[in-house]
């Protein structure tokens, strides 16, 4: 029973392992994608443009959060050119656009937290539930020991050896766990950092433009 509820643990960690492995592949690639794309003009490109090159990172919920506060604060005008002299018609409030924006980062920070949970949880579980397994098997052993009325290495080494599989198998499941659960988690924090700067970005941006 030990042993089954350790490759489930550990099955389900893999699983984990795997898409979080082609989620930050994806992400890393679109992200880069996209910041080319943003960059690439001095204008505020379209939502929709950026979420057909580059839909695959979170870049662009936050992004898009950004653009409907700007839109709604700005009700249609169009941006002053960077050489006129005439006012333009300004933001009401930059900062809420940057509000708007960390709080779509914040949402995408969790979807990527999705599963982290469960290494976190096989990583500091299994090792005692391998080790309930041998000391459980242990016990057994020995009390096979003492109902066949032998007092010899010999009669105990078997029924010990196989207890000690089960702390074989809570290492075996907790160590990826927890090794992949510190990698993925820097990696979140990285992308975290990345919104909050890129929100600020975005945000000098529309104060250039609109201002």
């Amino acid at each position: 029973m030990v042993l089954v509820v350790l490759l489930i643990l550990s099955v389900f960690s893999w699983a984990i392992i795997f898409q979080k492995s082609r989620q930050f592949g994806s992400i890393e690639k679109q992200s880069q994608r996209f910041l080319q794309m943003f960059r690439a003009g001095r204008g505020l490109p379209d939502p929709k443009t950026l979420r057909a090159g580059a839909g695959g990172t979170p870049f662009v919920a936050v992004y898009e959060a950004g653009y409907r506060e700007m839109e709604g604060q700005l009700n249609g005008a169009a941006p002053r050119a960077a050489t006129s002299t005439t006012p333009g018609s300004g933001l009401k409030n930059p900062r809420a656009v940057g509000v708007e924006m960390q709080v779509a980062a914040g949402d995408e920070v969790r979807r990527l937290e999705k599963g982290m949970s469960w290494l976190a949880t096989t990583g500091s579980v299994s090792p005692f539930i391998g080790l309930f397994g041998t000391v459980w098997g242990v016990m057994d052993a020995f009390s096979g020991l003492g109902d066949a009325g032998q007092a010899s290495l010999r009669a105990v080494a078997p029924g010990i050896a196989e207890a000690l599989i089960t702390t074989a198998a809570g290492l075996f499941a907790a160590i990826p766990a927890v090794i992949a659960y510190n990698y993925y988690l820097q990696g979140i924090r990285g992308v975290a950092a990345r919104m909050d700067s890129f929100a600020m970005e975005f945000v000098a941006k529309i104060e250039t433009l609109y201002s």
